[in-house]
Parts: structure tokens; C-alpha cells; sequence
């Protein structure tokens, strides 16, 4: 009877934990591909939501891995195919359709320029990631695919909002954004990654209030809320900036001290 109720297991359990997470992937690419539907349709709010759940889909994939250890190096190529998908090639159509068009071959060009921006931008996470110290995991090497399609999506996104504080011809300033938010992908500015914030138990309570109180307030006002995190995103870079430049020089001189240590004994 035992051996019988094994040939009933379909996968083993590494197999089932593997899958699972390439699941939310893979989901993550269809919801990706759909915004660019909703835009060629003109439906612009739909198209934003869709790339907002395809960020909040990438942010839990590798979290989900990790936690059930189920982390595989396809599931690792798969989830940079999807951040391509998602957040390159959905986001310069739906700018396309929404803006770019109007300035013809030029407005296709900058499109592909934001493209291939993420596509190599993505292709360096892969091989450094693997390479650098385990304190540079809180900082990305310039502005992470994910916060770079939102961010060329903000014109859209601000005329959507209520925070109308601004006149803006777009037809200047998407064109212009497009191409200062591909440089930043590409730089090697460092950039907070937030993968492994320390809280103390004491305050997890106000973290967990902090996180309901962020997502109820994104559930109701979507345009505010997004249009007020990008530019406090924006904003954090040049704290992440000498964040990082504080820590390399410490842990530079700490090792330079380790070594001068070796040499003596």
C-alpha cells in the first residue's frame, strides 16, 4: 500500500515550491502584456493599474521563493524576462499610445531607447548580483526596472490625479522623461532596494499599520498616492547616494585594516 501511495506523488515537494513562485511570474507577464490592450484601447486607467499590480506581483515572487525555498535559476532568468515585459516594453506602449505618437519616428525611438535601457539594466543585476558584498544588497545600481516603468508612467499618471499643482505641455516633458529615466537605469547611482529593512519588534506593530494605512489610502486615491511616492522615491536617491558612499568607504577602510592586521601577524 505504501509503494502505491507513492506513485500517486506527481512532484516531489522542491519541485512544488519551484513552481509555485514561477506561477506569480508568469502572471505577472499576463498582466503586463494586458495593460498594453487596455492601452491600445484607449483605456488608460486600466493600463496603469495593471502595470501597479504587475510591480506589487514582482515585489512578492522572490519574497514568496525565498520564504518557501523554492529560488531556481529559471525562475531567476523568468522573473527578468517578466520585469522586461512589464516594465519596459508595457510602459513605452502605453506611453506610445497615450503621448509619443504624436512626434512620429521620434517618439518610436525614444521608446525603443527606454526599452533596451531595461533590457540592460536587467541583464547587469544578473551578473553583479552574484559577485557583490552582502551589504550592497540595500542598494540597487541605479533606479531598479520596477520604479522605472512607473516613473515614465507619471505624466499619465498625474493627469489622471487630483494634484494638479503644475501646468505641463507633455508633449515636451514625456519625451524628456523618457530619456533622463533611461539614463537612470543604466547609471550606476546607487539607489535604496529596501530588501532588507530591520525593524525592531517593538515598532512592528507601527510597520504593519504603516503598510494597511498605505494601501487602504492607495485602494482609494490610486493617482495621488502614486504620483506622491515617485517623488518621494525620487527624492531618496540623493540620501541612497551618500548612504552608500558612507558605508563603502567604511567597510573599504575596514579591510584595509583587516589586511595591514595579517600583515603584522
Amino acid at each position: 500500500m505504501q509503494q502505491t501511495n507513492k506513485k500517486f506523488k506527481l512532484v516531489s515537494n522542491k519541485k512544488t515550491r519551484t513552481i509555485l513562485p514561477n506561477m506569480f511570474t508568469l502572471v505577472g507577464v499576463c498582466i503586463g502584456l494586458t495593460s498594453i490592450k487596455f492601452a491600445f484601447d484607449e483605456r488608460f486607467g486600466l493600463a496603469i493599474i495593471c502595470i501597479i499590480v504587475a510591480g506589487l506581483i514582482d515585489g512578492l515572487d522572490g519574497r514568496i521563493a525565498r520564504l518557501i525555498k523554492g529560488t531556481s535559476q529559471v525562475g531567476k532568468e523568468l522573473d527578468s524576462l517578466t520585469d522586461v515585459i512589464s516594465f519596459g516594453v508595457a510602459p513605452a506602449f502605453i506611453m506610445y499610445f497615450w503621448q509619443l505618437n504624436t512626434l512620429g519616428r521620434i517618439g518610436w525611438l525614444i521608446c525603443l531607447i527606454y526599452v533596451i535601457c531595461v533590457a540592460l539594466r536587467l541583464a547587469r543585476f544578473n551578473v553583479n548580483s552574484e559577485t557583490q558584498p552582502s551589504w550592497k544588497d540595500n542598494f540597487f545600481e541605479g533606479v531598479p526596472s520596477p520604479a522605472g516603468g512607473i516613473l515614465v508612467l507619471m505624466p499619465l499618471i498625474y493627469s489622471k490625479s487630483e494634484i494638479q499643482f503644475l501646468m505641463i505641455d507633455y508633449s515636451y516633458f514625456v519625451p524628456i522623461l523618457f530619456v533622463l529615466i533611461s539614463i537612470l537605469l543604466i547609471s550606476k547611482l546607487p539607489t535604496y532596494s529596501f530588501k532588507k529593512i530591520a525593524v525592531p519588534r517593538r515598532l512592528t506593530i507601527f510597520l504593519l499599520f504603516g503598510v494597511v494605512l498605505f494601501f487602504g489610502l492607495l485602494l482609494i486615491y490610486t493617482y495621488n498616492v502614486i504620483v506622491l511616492s515617485s517623488l518621494i522615491y525620487l527624492l531618496l536617491i540623493p540620501f541612497s547616494i551618500f548612504h552608500f558612499f558612507n558605508l563603502n568607504k567604511k567597510f573599504t577602510n575596514e579591510n584595509i585594516d583587516n589586511e595591514e592586521h595579517e600583515d603584522i601577524l
